[in-house]
């Protein structure tokens, strides 16, 4: 059966003034999912949103919401973002040190569970994970910050996974966030990359956020 190819904007690009109807612009252009980044500026240096602002989407729109954690102590905060609305949970190696609790936790809330590793980490980190997951996120950019450029480098990590996924886990989406355009897309999904998380390339596309989704969507077909 054919994998799923899906759009994921990240709200962090977003003009949050105006974030309802954004995330509504979006939902009418063809997004499947909506992505959004939570920073605690430890982790990563940057500070992002909290649970509130996963209730502020859940309220607006019905698409799973796609939740990645780039925060030190996670499990002190998860059943936040599921009683928000979180859809998909994920959480980094570097950050989890009991990772069969915290996935273990993520089911049992009945939100799908994801696993990510940055850029310069190696997938023996995550490979003991990978049978117990819904989703694995690979970091095409240092986490923290949007608009910054694609790391090709990542591009065998990719595939390393999918090999992997499709021996224990065929059902698990590969999913890459990181300067992804309608360049970098195609050599991703090449790979089995199948989620594909866009900030500036939609939310900042010189003809709007229809026109971004659609350059994306026109790839992909």
């Amino acid at each position: 059966m054919k994998k799923p190819h899906l759009i994921s904007p990240s709200i962090f690009s977003a003009d949050f003034t105006r974030l309802g109807d954004q995330i509504k612009q979006a939902e009418d252009a063809g997004a499947d999912w909506f992505h959004i980044d939570i920073m605690d500026g430890h982790f990563v240096p940057n500070i992002s949103m909290g649970p509130f602002i996963v209730e502020a989407c859940r309220r607006v729109t019905n698409l799973p919401l796609d939740v990645h954690l780039m925060i030190e102590e996670p499990d002190r905060y998860m059943q936040e973002f599921v009683t928000a609305g979180a859809s998909y949970l994920t959480v980094h190696i570097e950050t989890c040190p009991e990772m069969d609790n915290t996935l273990q936790f993520i089911y049992d809330s009945g939100c799908k569970s994801g696993i990510t590793l940055k850029p310069g980490t190696a997938v023996q980190e995550i490979k003991p994970y990978l049978k117990d997951v819904a989703l694995v996120l690979v970091m095409s950019v240092n986490p923290g910050f949007s608009g910054q450029s694609f790391m090709p480098e990542v591009i065998p990590k990719i595939k390393e996974i999918r090999n992997i996924l499709d021996e224990i886990n065929p059902d698990a989406l590969i999913e890459v966030d990181g300067g992804i355009n309608p360049q970098t897309i195609t050599q991703t999904m090449e790979q089995g990359a199948q989620v594909f998380v866009a900030a500036s390339a939609i939310f900042n596309h010189p003809q709007g956020i229809r026109a971004g989704i659609q350059s994306l969507r026109d790839v992909l077909l």
